[in-house]
């Protein structure tokens, strides 16, 4: 059995750009797409949605959404399979319970202001930090169309080598992504030489850093090598920048399509389970941003 794409709607633009997204998404990948509308949802905006309709009942609200947003998907993907659903849940709950059968989940910024639209909505961060599939919340002004890429490129951010399994399943969804795509993966690997490890000799100066940059081609090189060989006709461009990871990574998703983090999950731990790395760019991404949880 298939596994649906996801896509939660609440009524504002946002979301709407995240149906076609995730139109988009389906189609590319084969597989249903299921909207699904969590009723509760009035309480962050869609009070003032109804109010804006004439509409008292929240059922009538629900429904004219999903069925919009239904309609919206059809016209962008004519021969997708699309259901819909109507949810008595909060919508962290809802999506979260959805995850457990979906292939990815795809959410918007939630922000309908320019300037909201520069900080990530609660229910986004919370699906992102907690859900146990790949979750991708849209950001940037183009967030609404996965293919075809404007840029024609997909940034995968590689961890530290502890990170081992976070590290494969980004990797492994990066790759799919790319080659389903057809467009060039970028796998970044940012580094940084310590300020104990400079010397004051111009002539010493760079032998520390050209040891961390070697060493962290070499950990690219590692990460990657399980899942290049299963991929063969993606195009792959590594590379390495000396950089905190989350400023390296902000940097490359401005010339990106969708920006690949991965996020380790931790049995029994309910809170959110979020590195900086992935918190700085949901938050401030230029393009889409894909989370891939790992149980550690």
């Amino acid at each position: 059995m298939e596994l649906p794409l996801v896509v939660g709607v609440d009524g504002s633009e946002p979301s709407m750009r995240a149906v076609d997204w995730a139109a988009d998404e389906a189609a590319l990948r084969g597989v249903p797409l299921r909207v699904v509308y969590a009723s509760l949802w009035e309480r962050y905006e869609g009070a003032a949605l109804a109010e804006g309709l004439g509409r008292t009942s929240e059922q009538i609200l629900a429904d004219r959404i999903v069925e919009a947003a239904a309609k919206r998907a059809h016209r962008r993907a004519v021969d997708l399979k699309i259901s819909t659903e109507v949810l008595a849940e909060d919508p962290v709950t809802a999506l979260l319970n959805e995850g457990q059968y979906a292939s990815a989940l795809v959410v918007g910024s939630c922000g309908r202001s320019g300037i909201a639209e520069l900080l990530l909505g609660s229910v986004s961060l919370a699906v992102a930090a907690r859900a146990g599939c790949p979750v991708i919340v849209l950001r940037g002004s183009q967030d609404n169309r996965a293919t075809p890429g404007m840029r024609g490129r997909i940034v995968l951010g590689v961890g530290e080598p502890a990170e081992g399994a976070q590290n494969s399943a980004a990797v492994r969804f990066a790759f799919q992504e790319a080659e389903e795509r057809r467009v060039v993966l970028e796998a970044v690997r940012a580094w940084r030489c310590p300020a104990h490890e400079t010397t004051d000799h111009p002539m010493l100066a760079q032998e520390p850093a050209r040891l961390h940059e070697r060493r962290a081609a070499d950990e690219l090189d590692a990460a990657l090598r399980d899942v290049v060989a299963d991929h063969p006709a993606v195009r792959l461009e590594r590379r390495t920048v000396e950089g905190t990871a989350r400023s390296v990574l902000l940097g490359a998703s401005t010339g990106a399509d969708l920006l690949v983090v991965g996020a380790r999950r931790r049995r029994g731990h309910l809170g959110l389970q979020l590195g900086r790395v992935a918190h700085t760019v949901l938050h401030h991404s230029a393009c889409p941003v894909a989370v891939v949880p790992q149980p550690a």
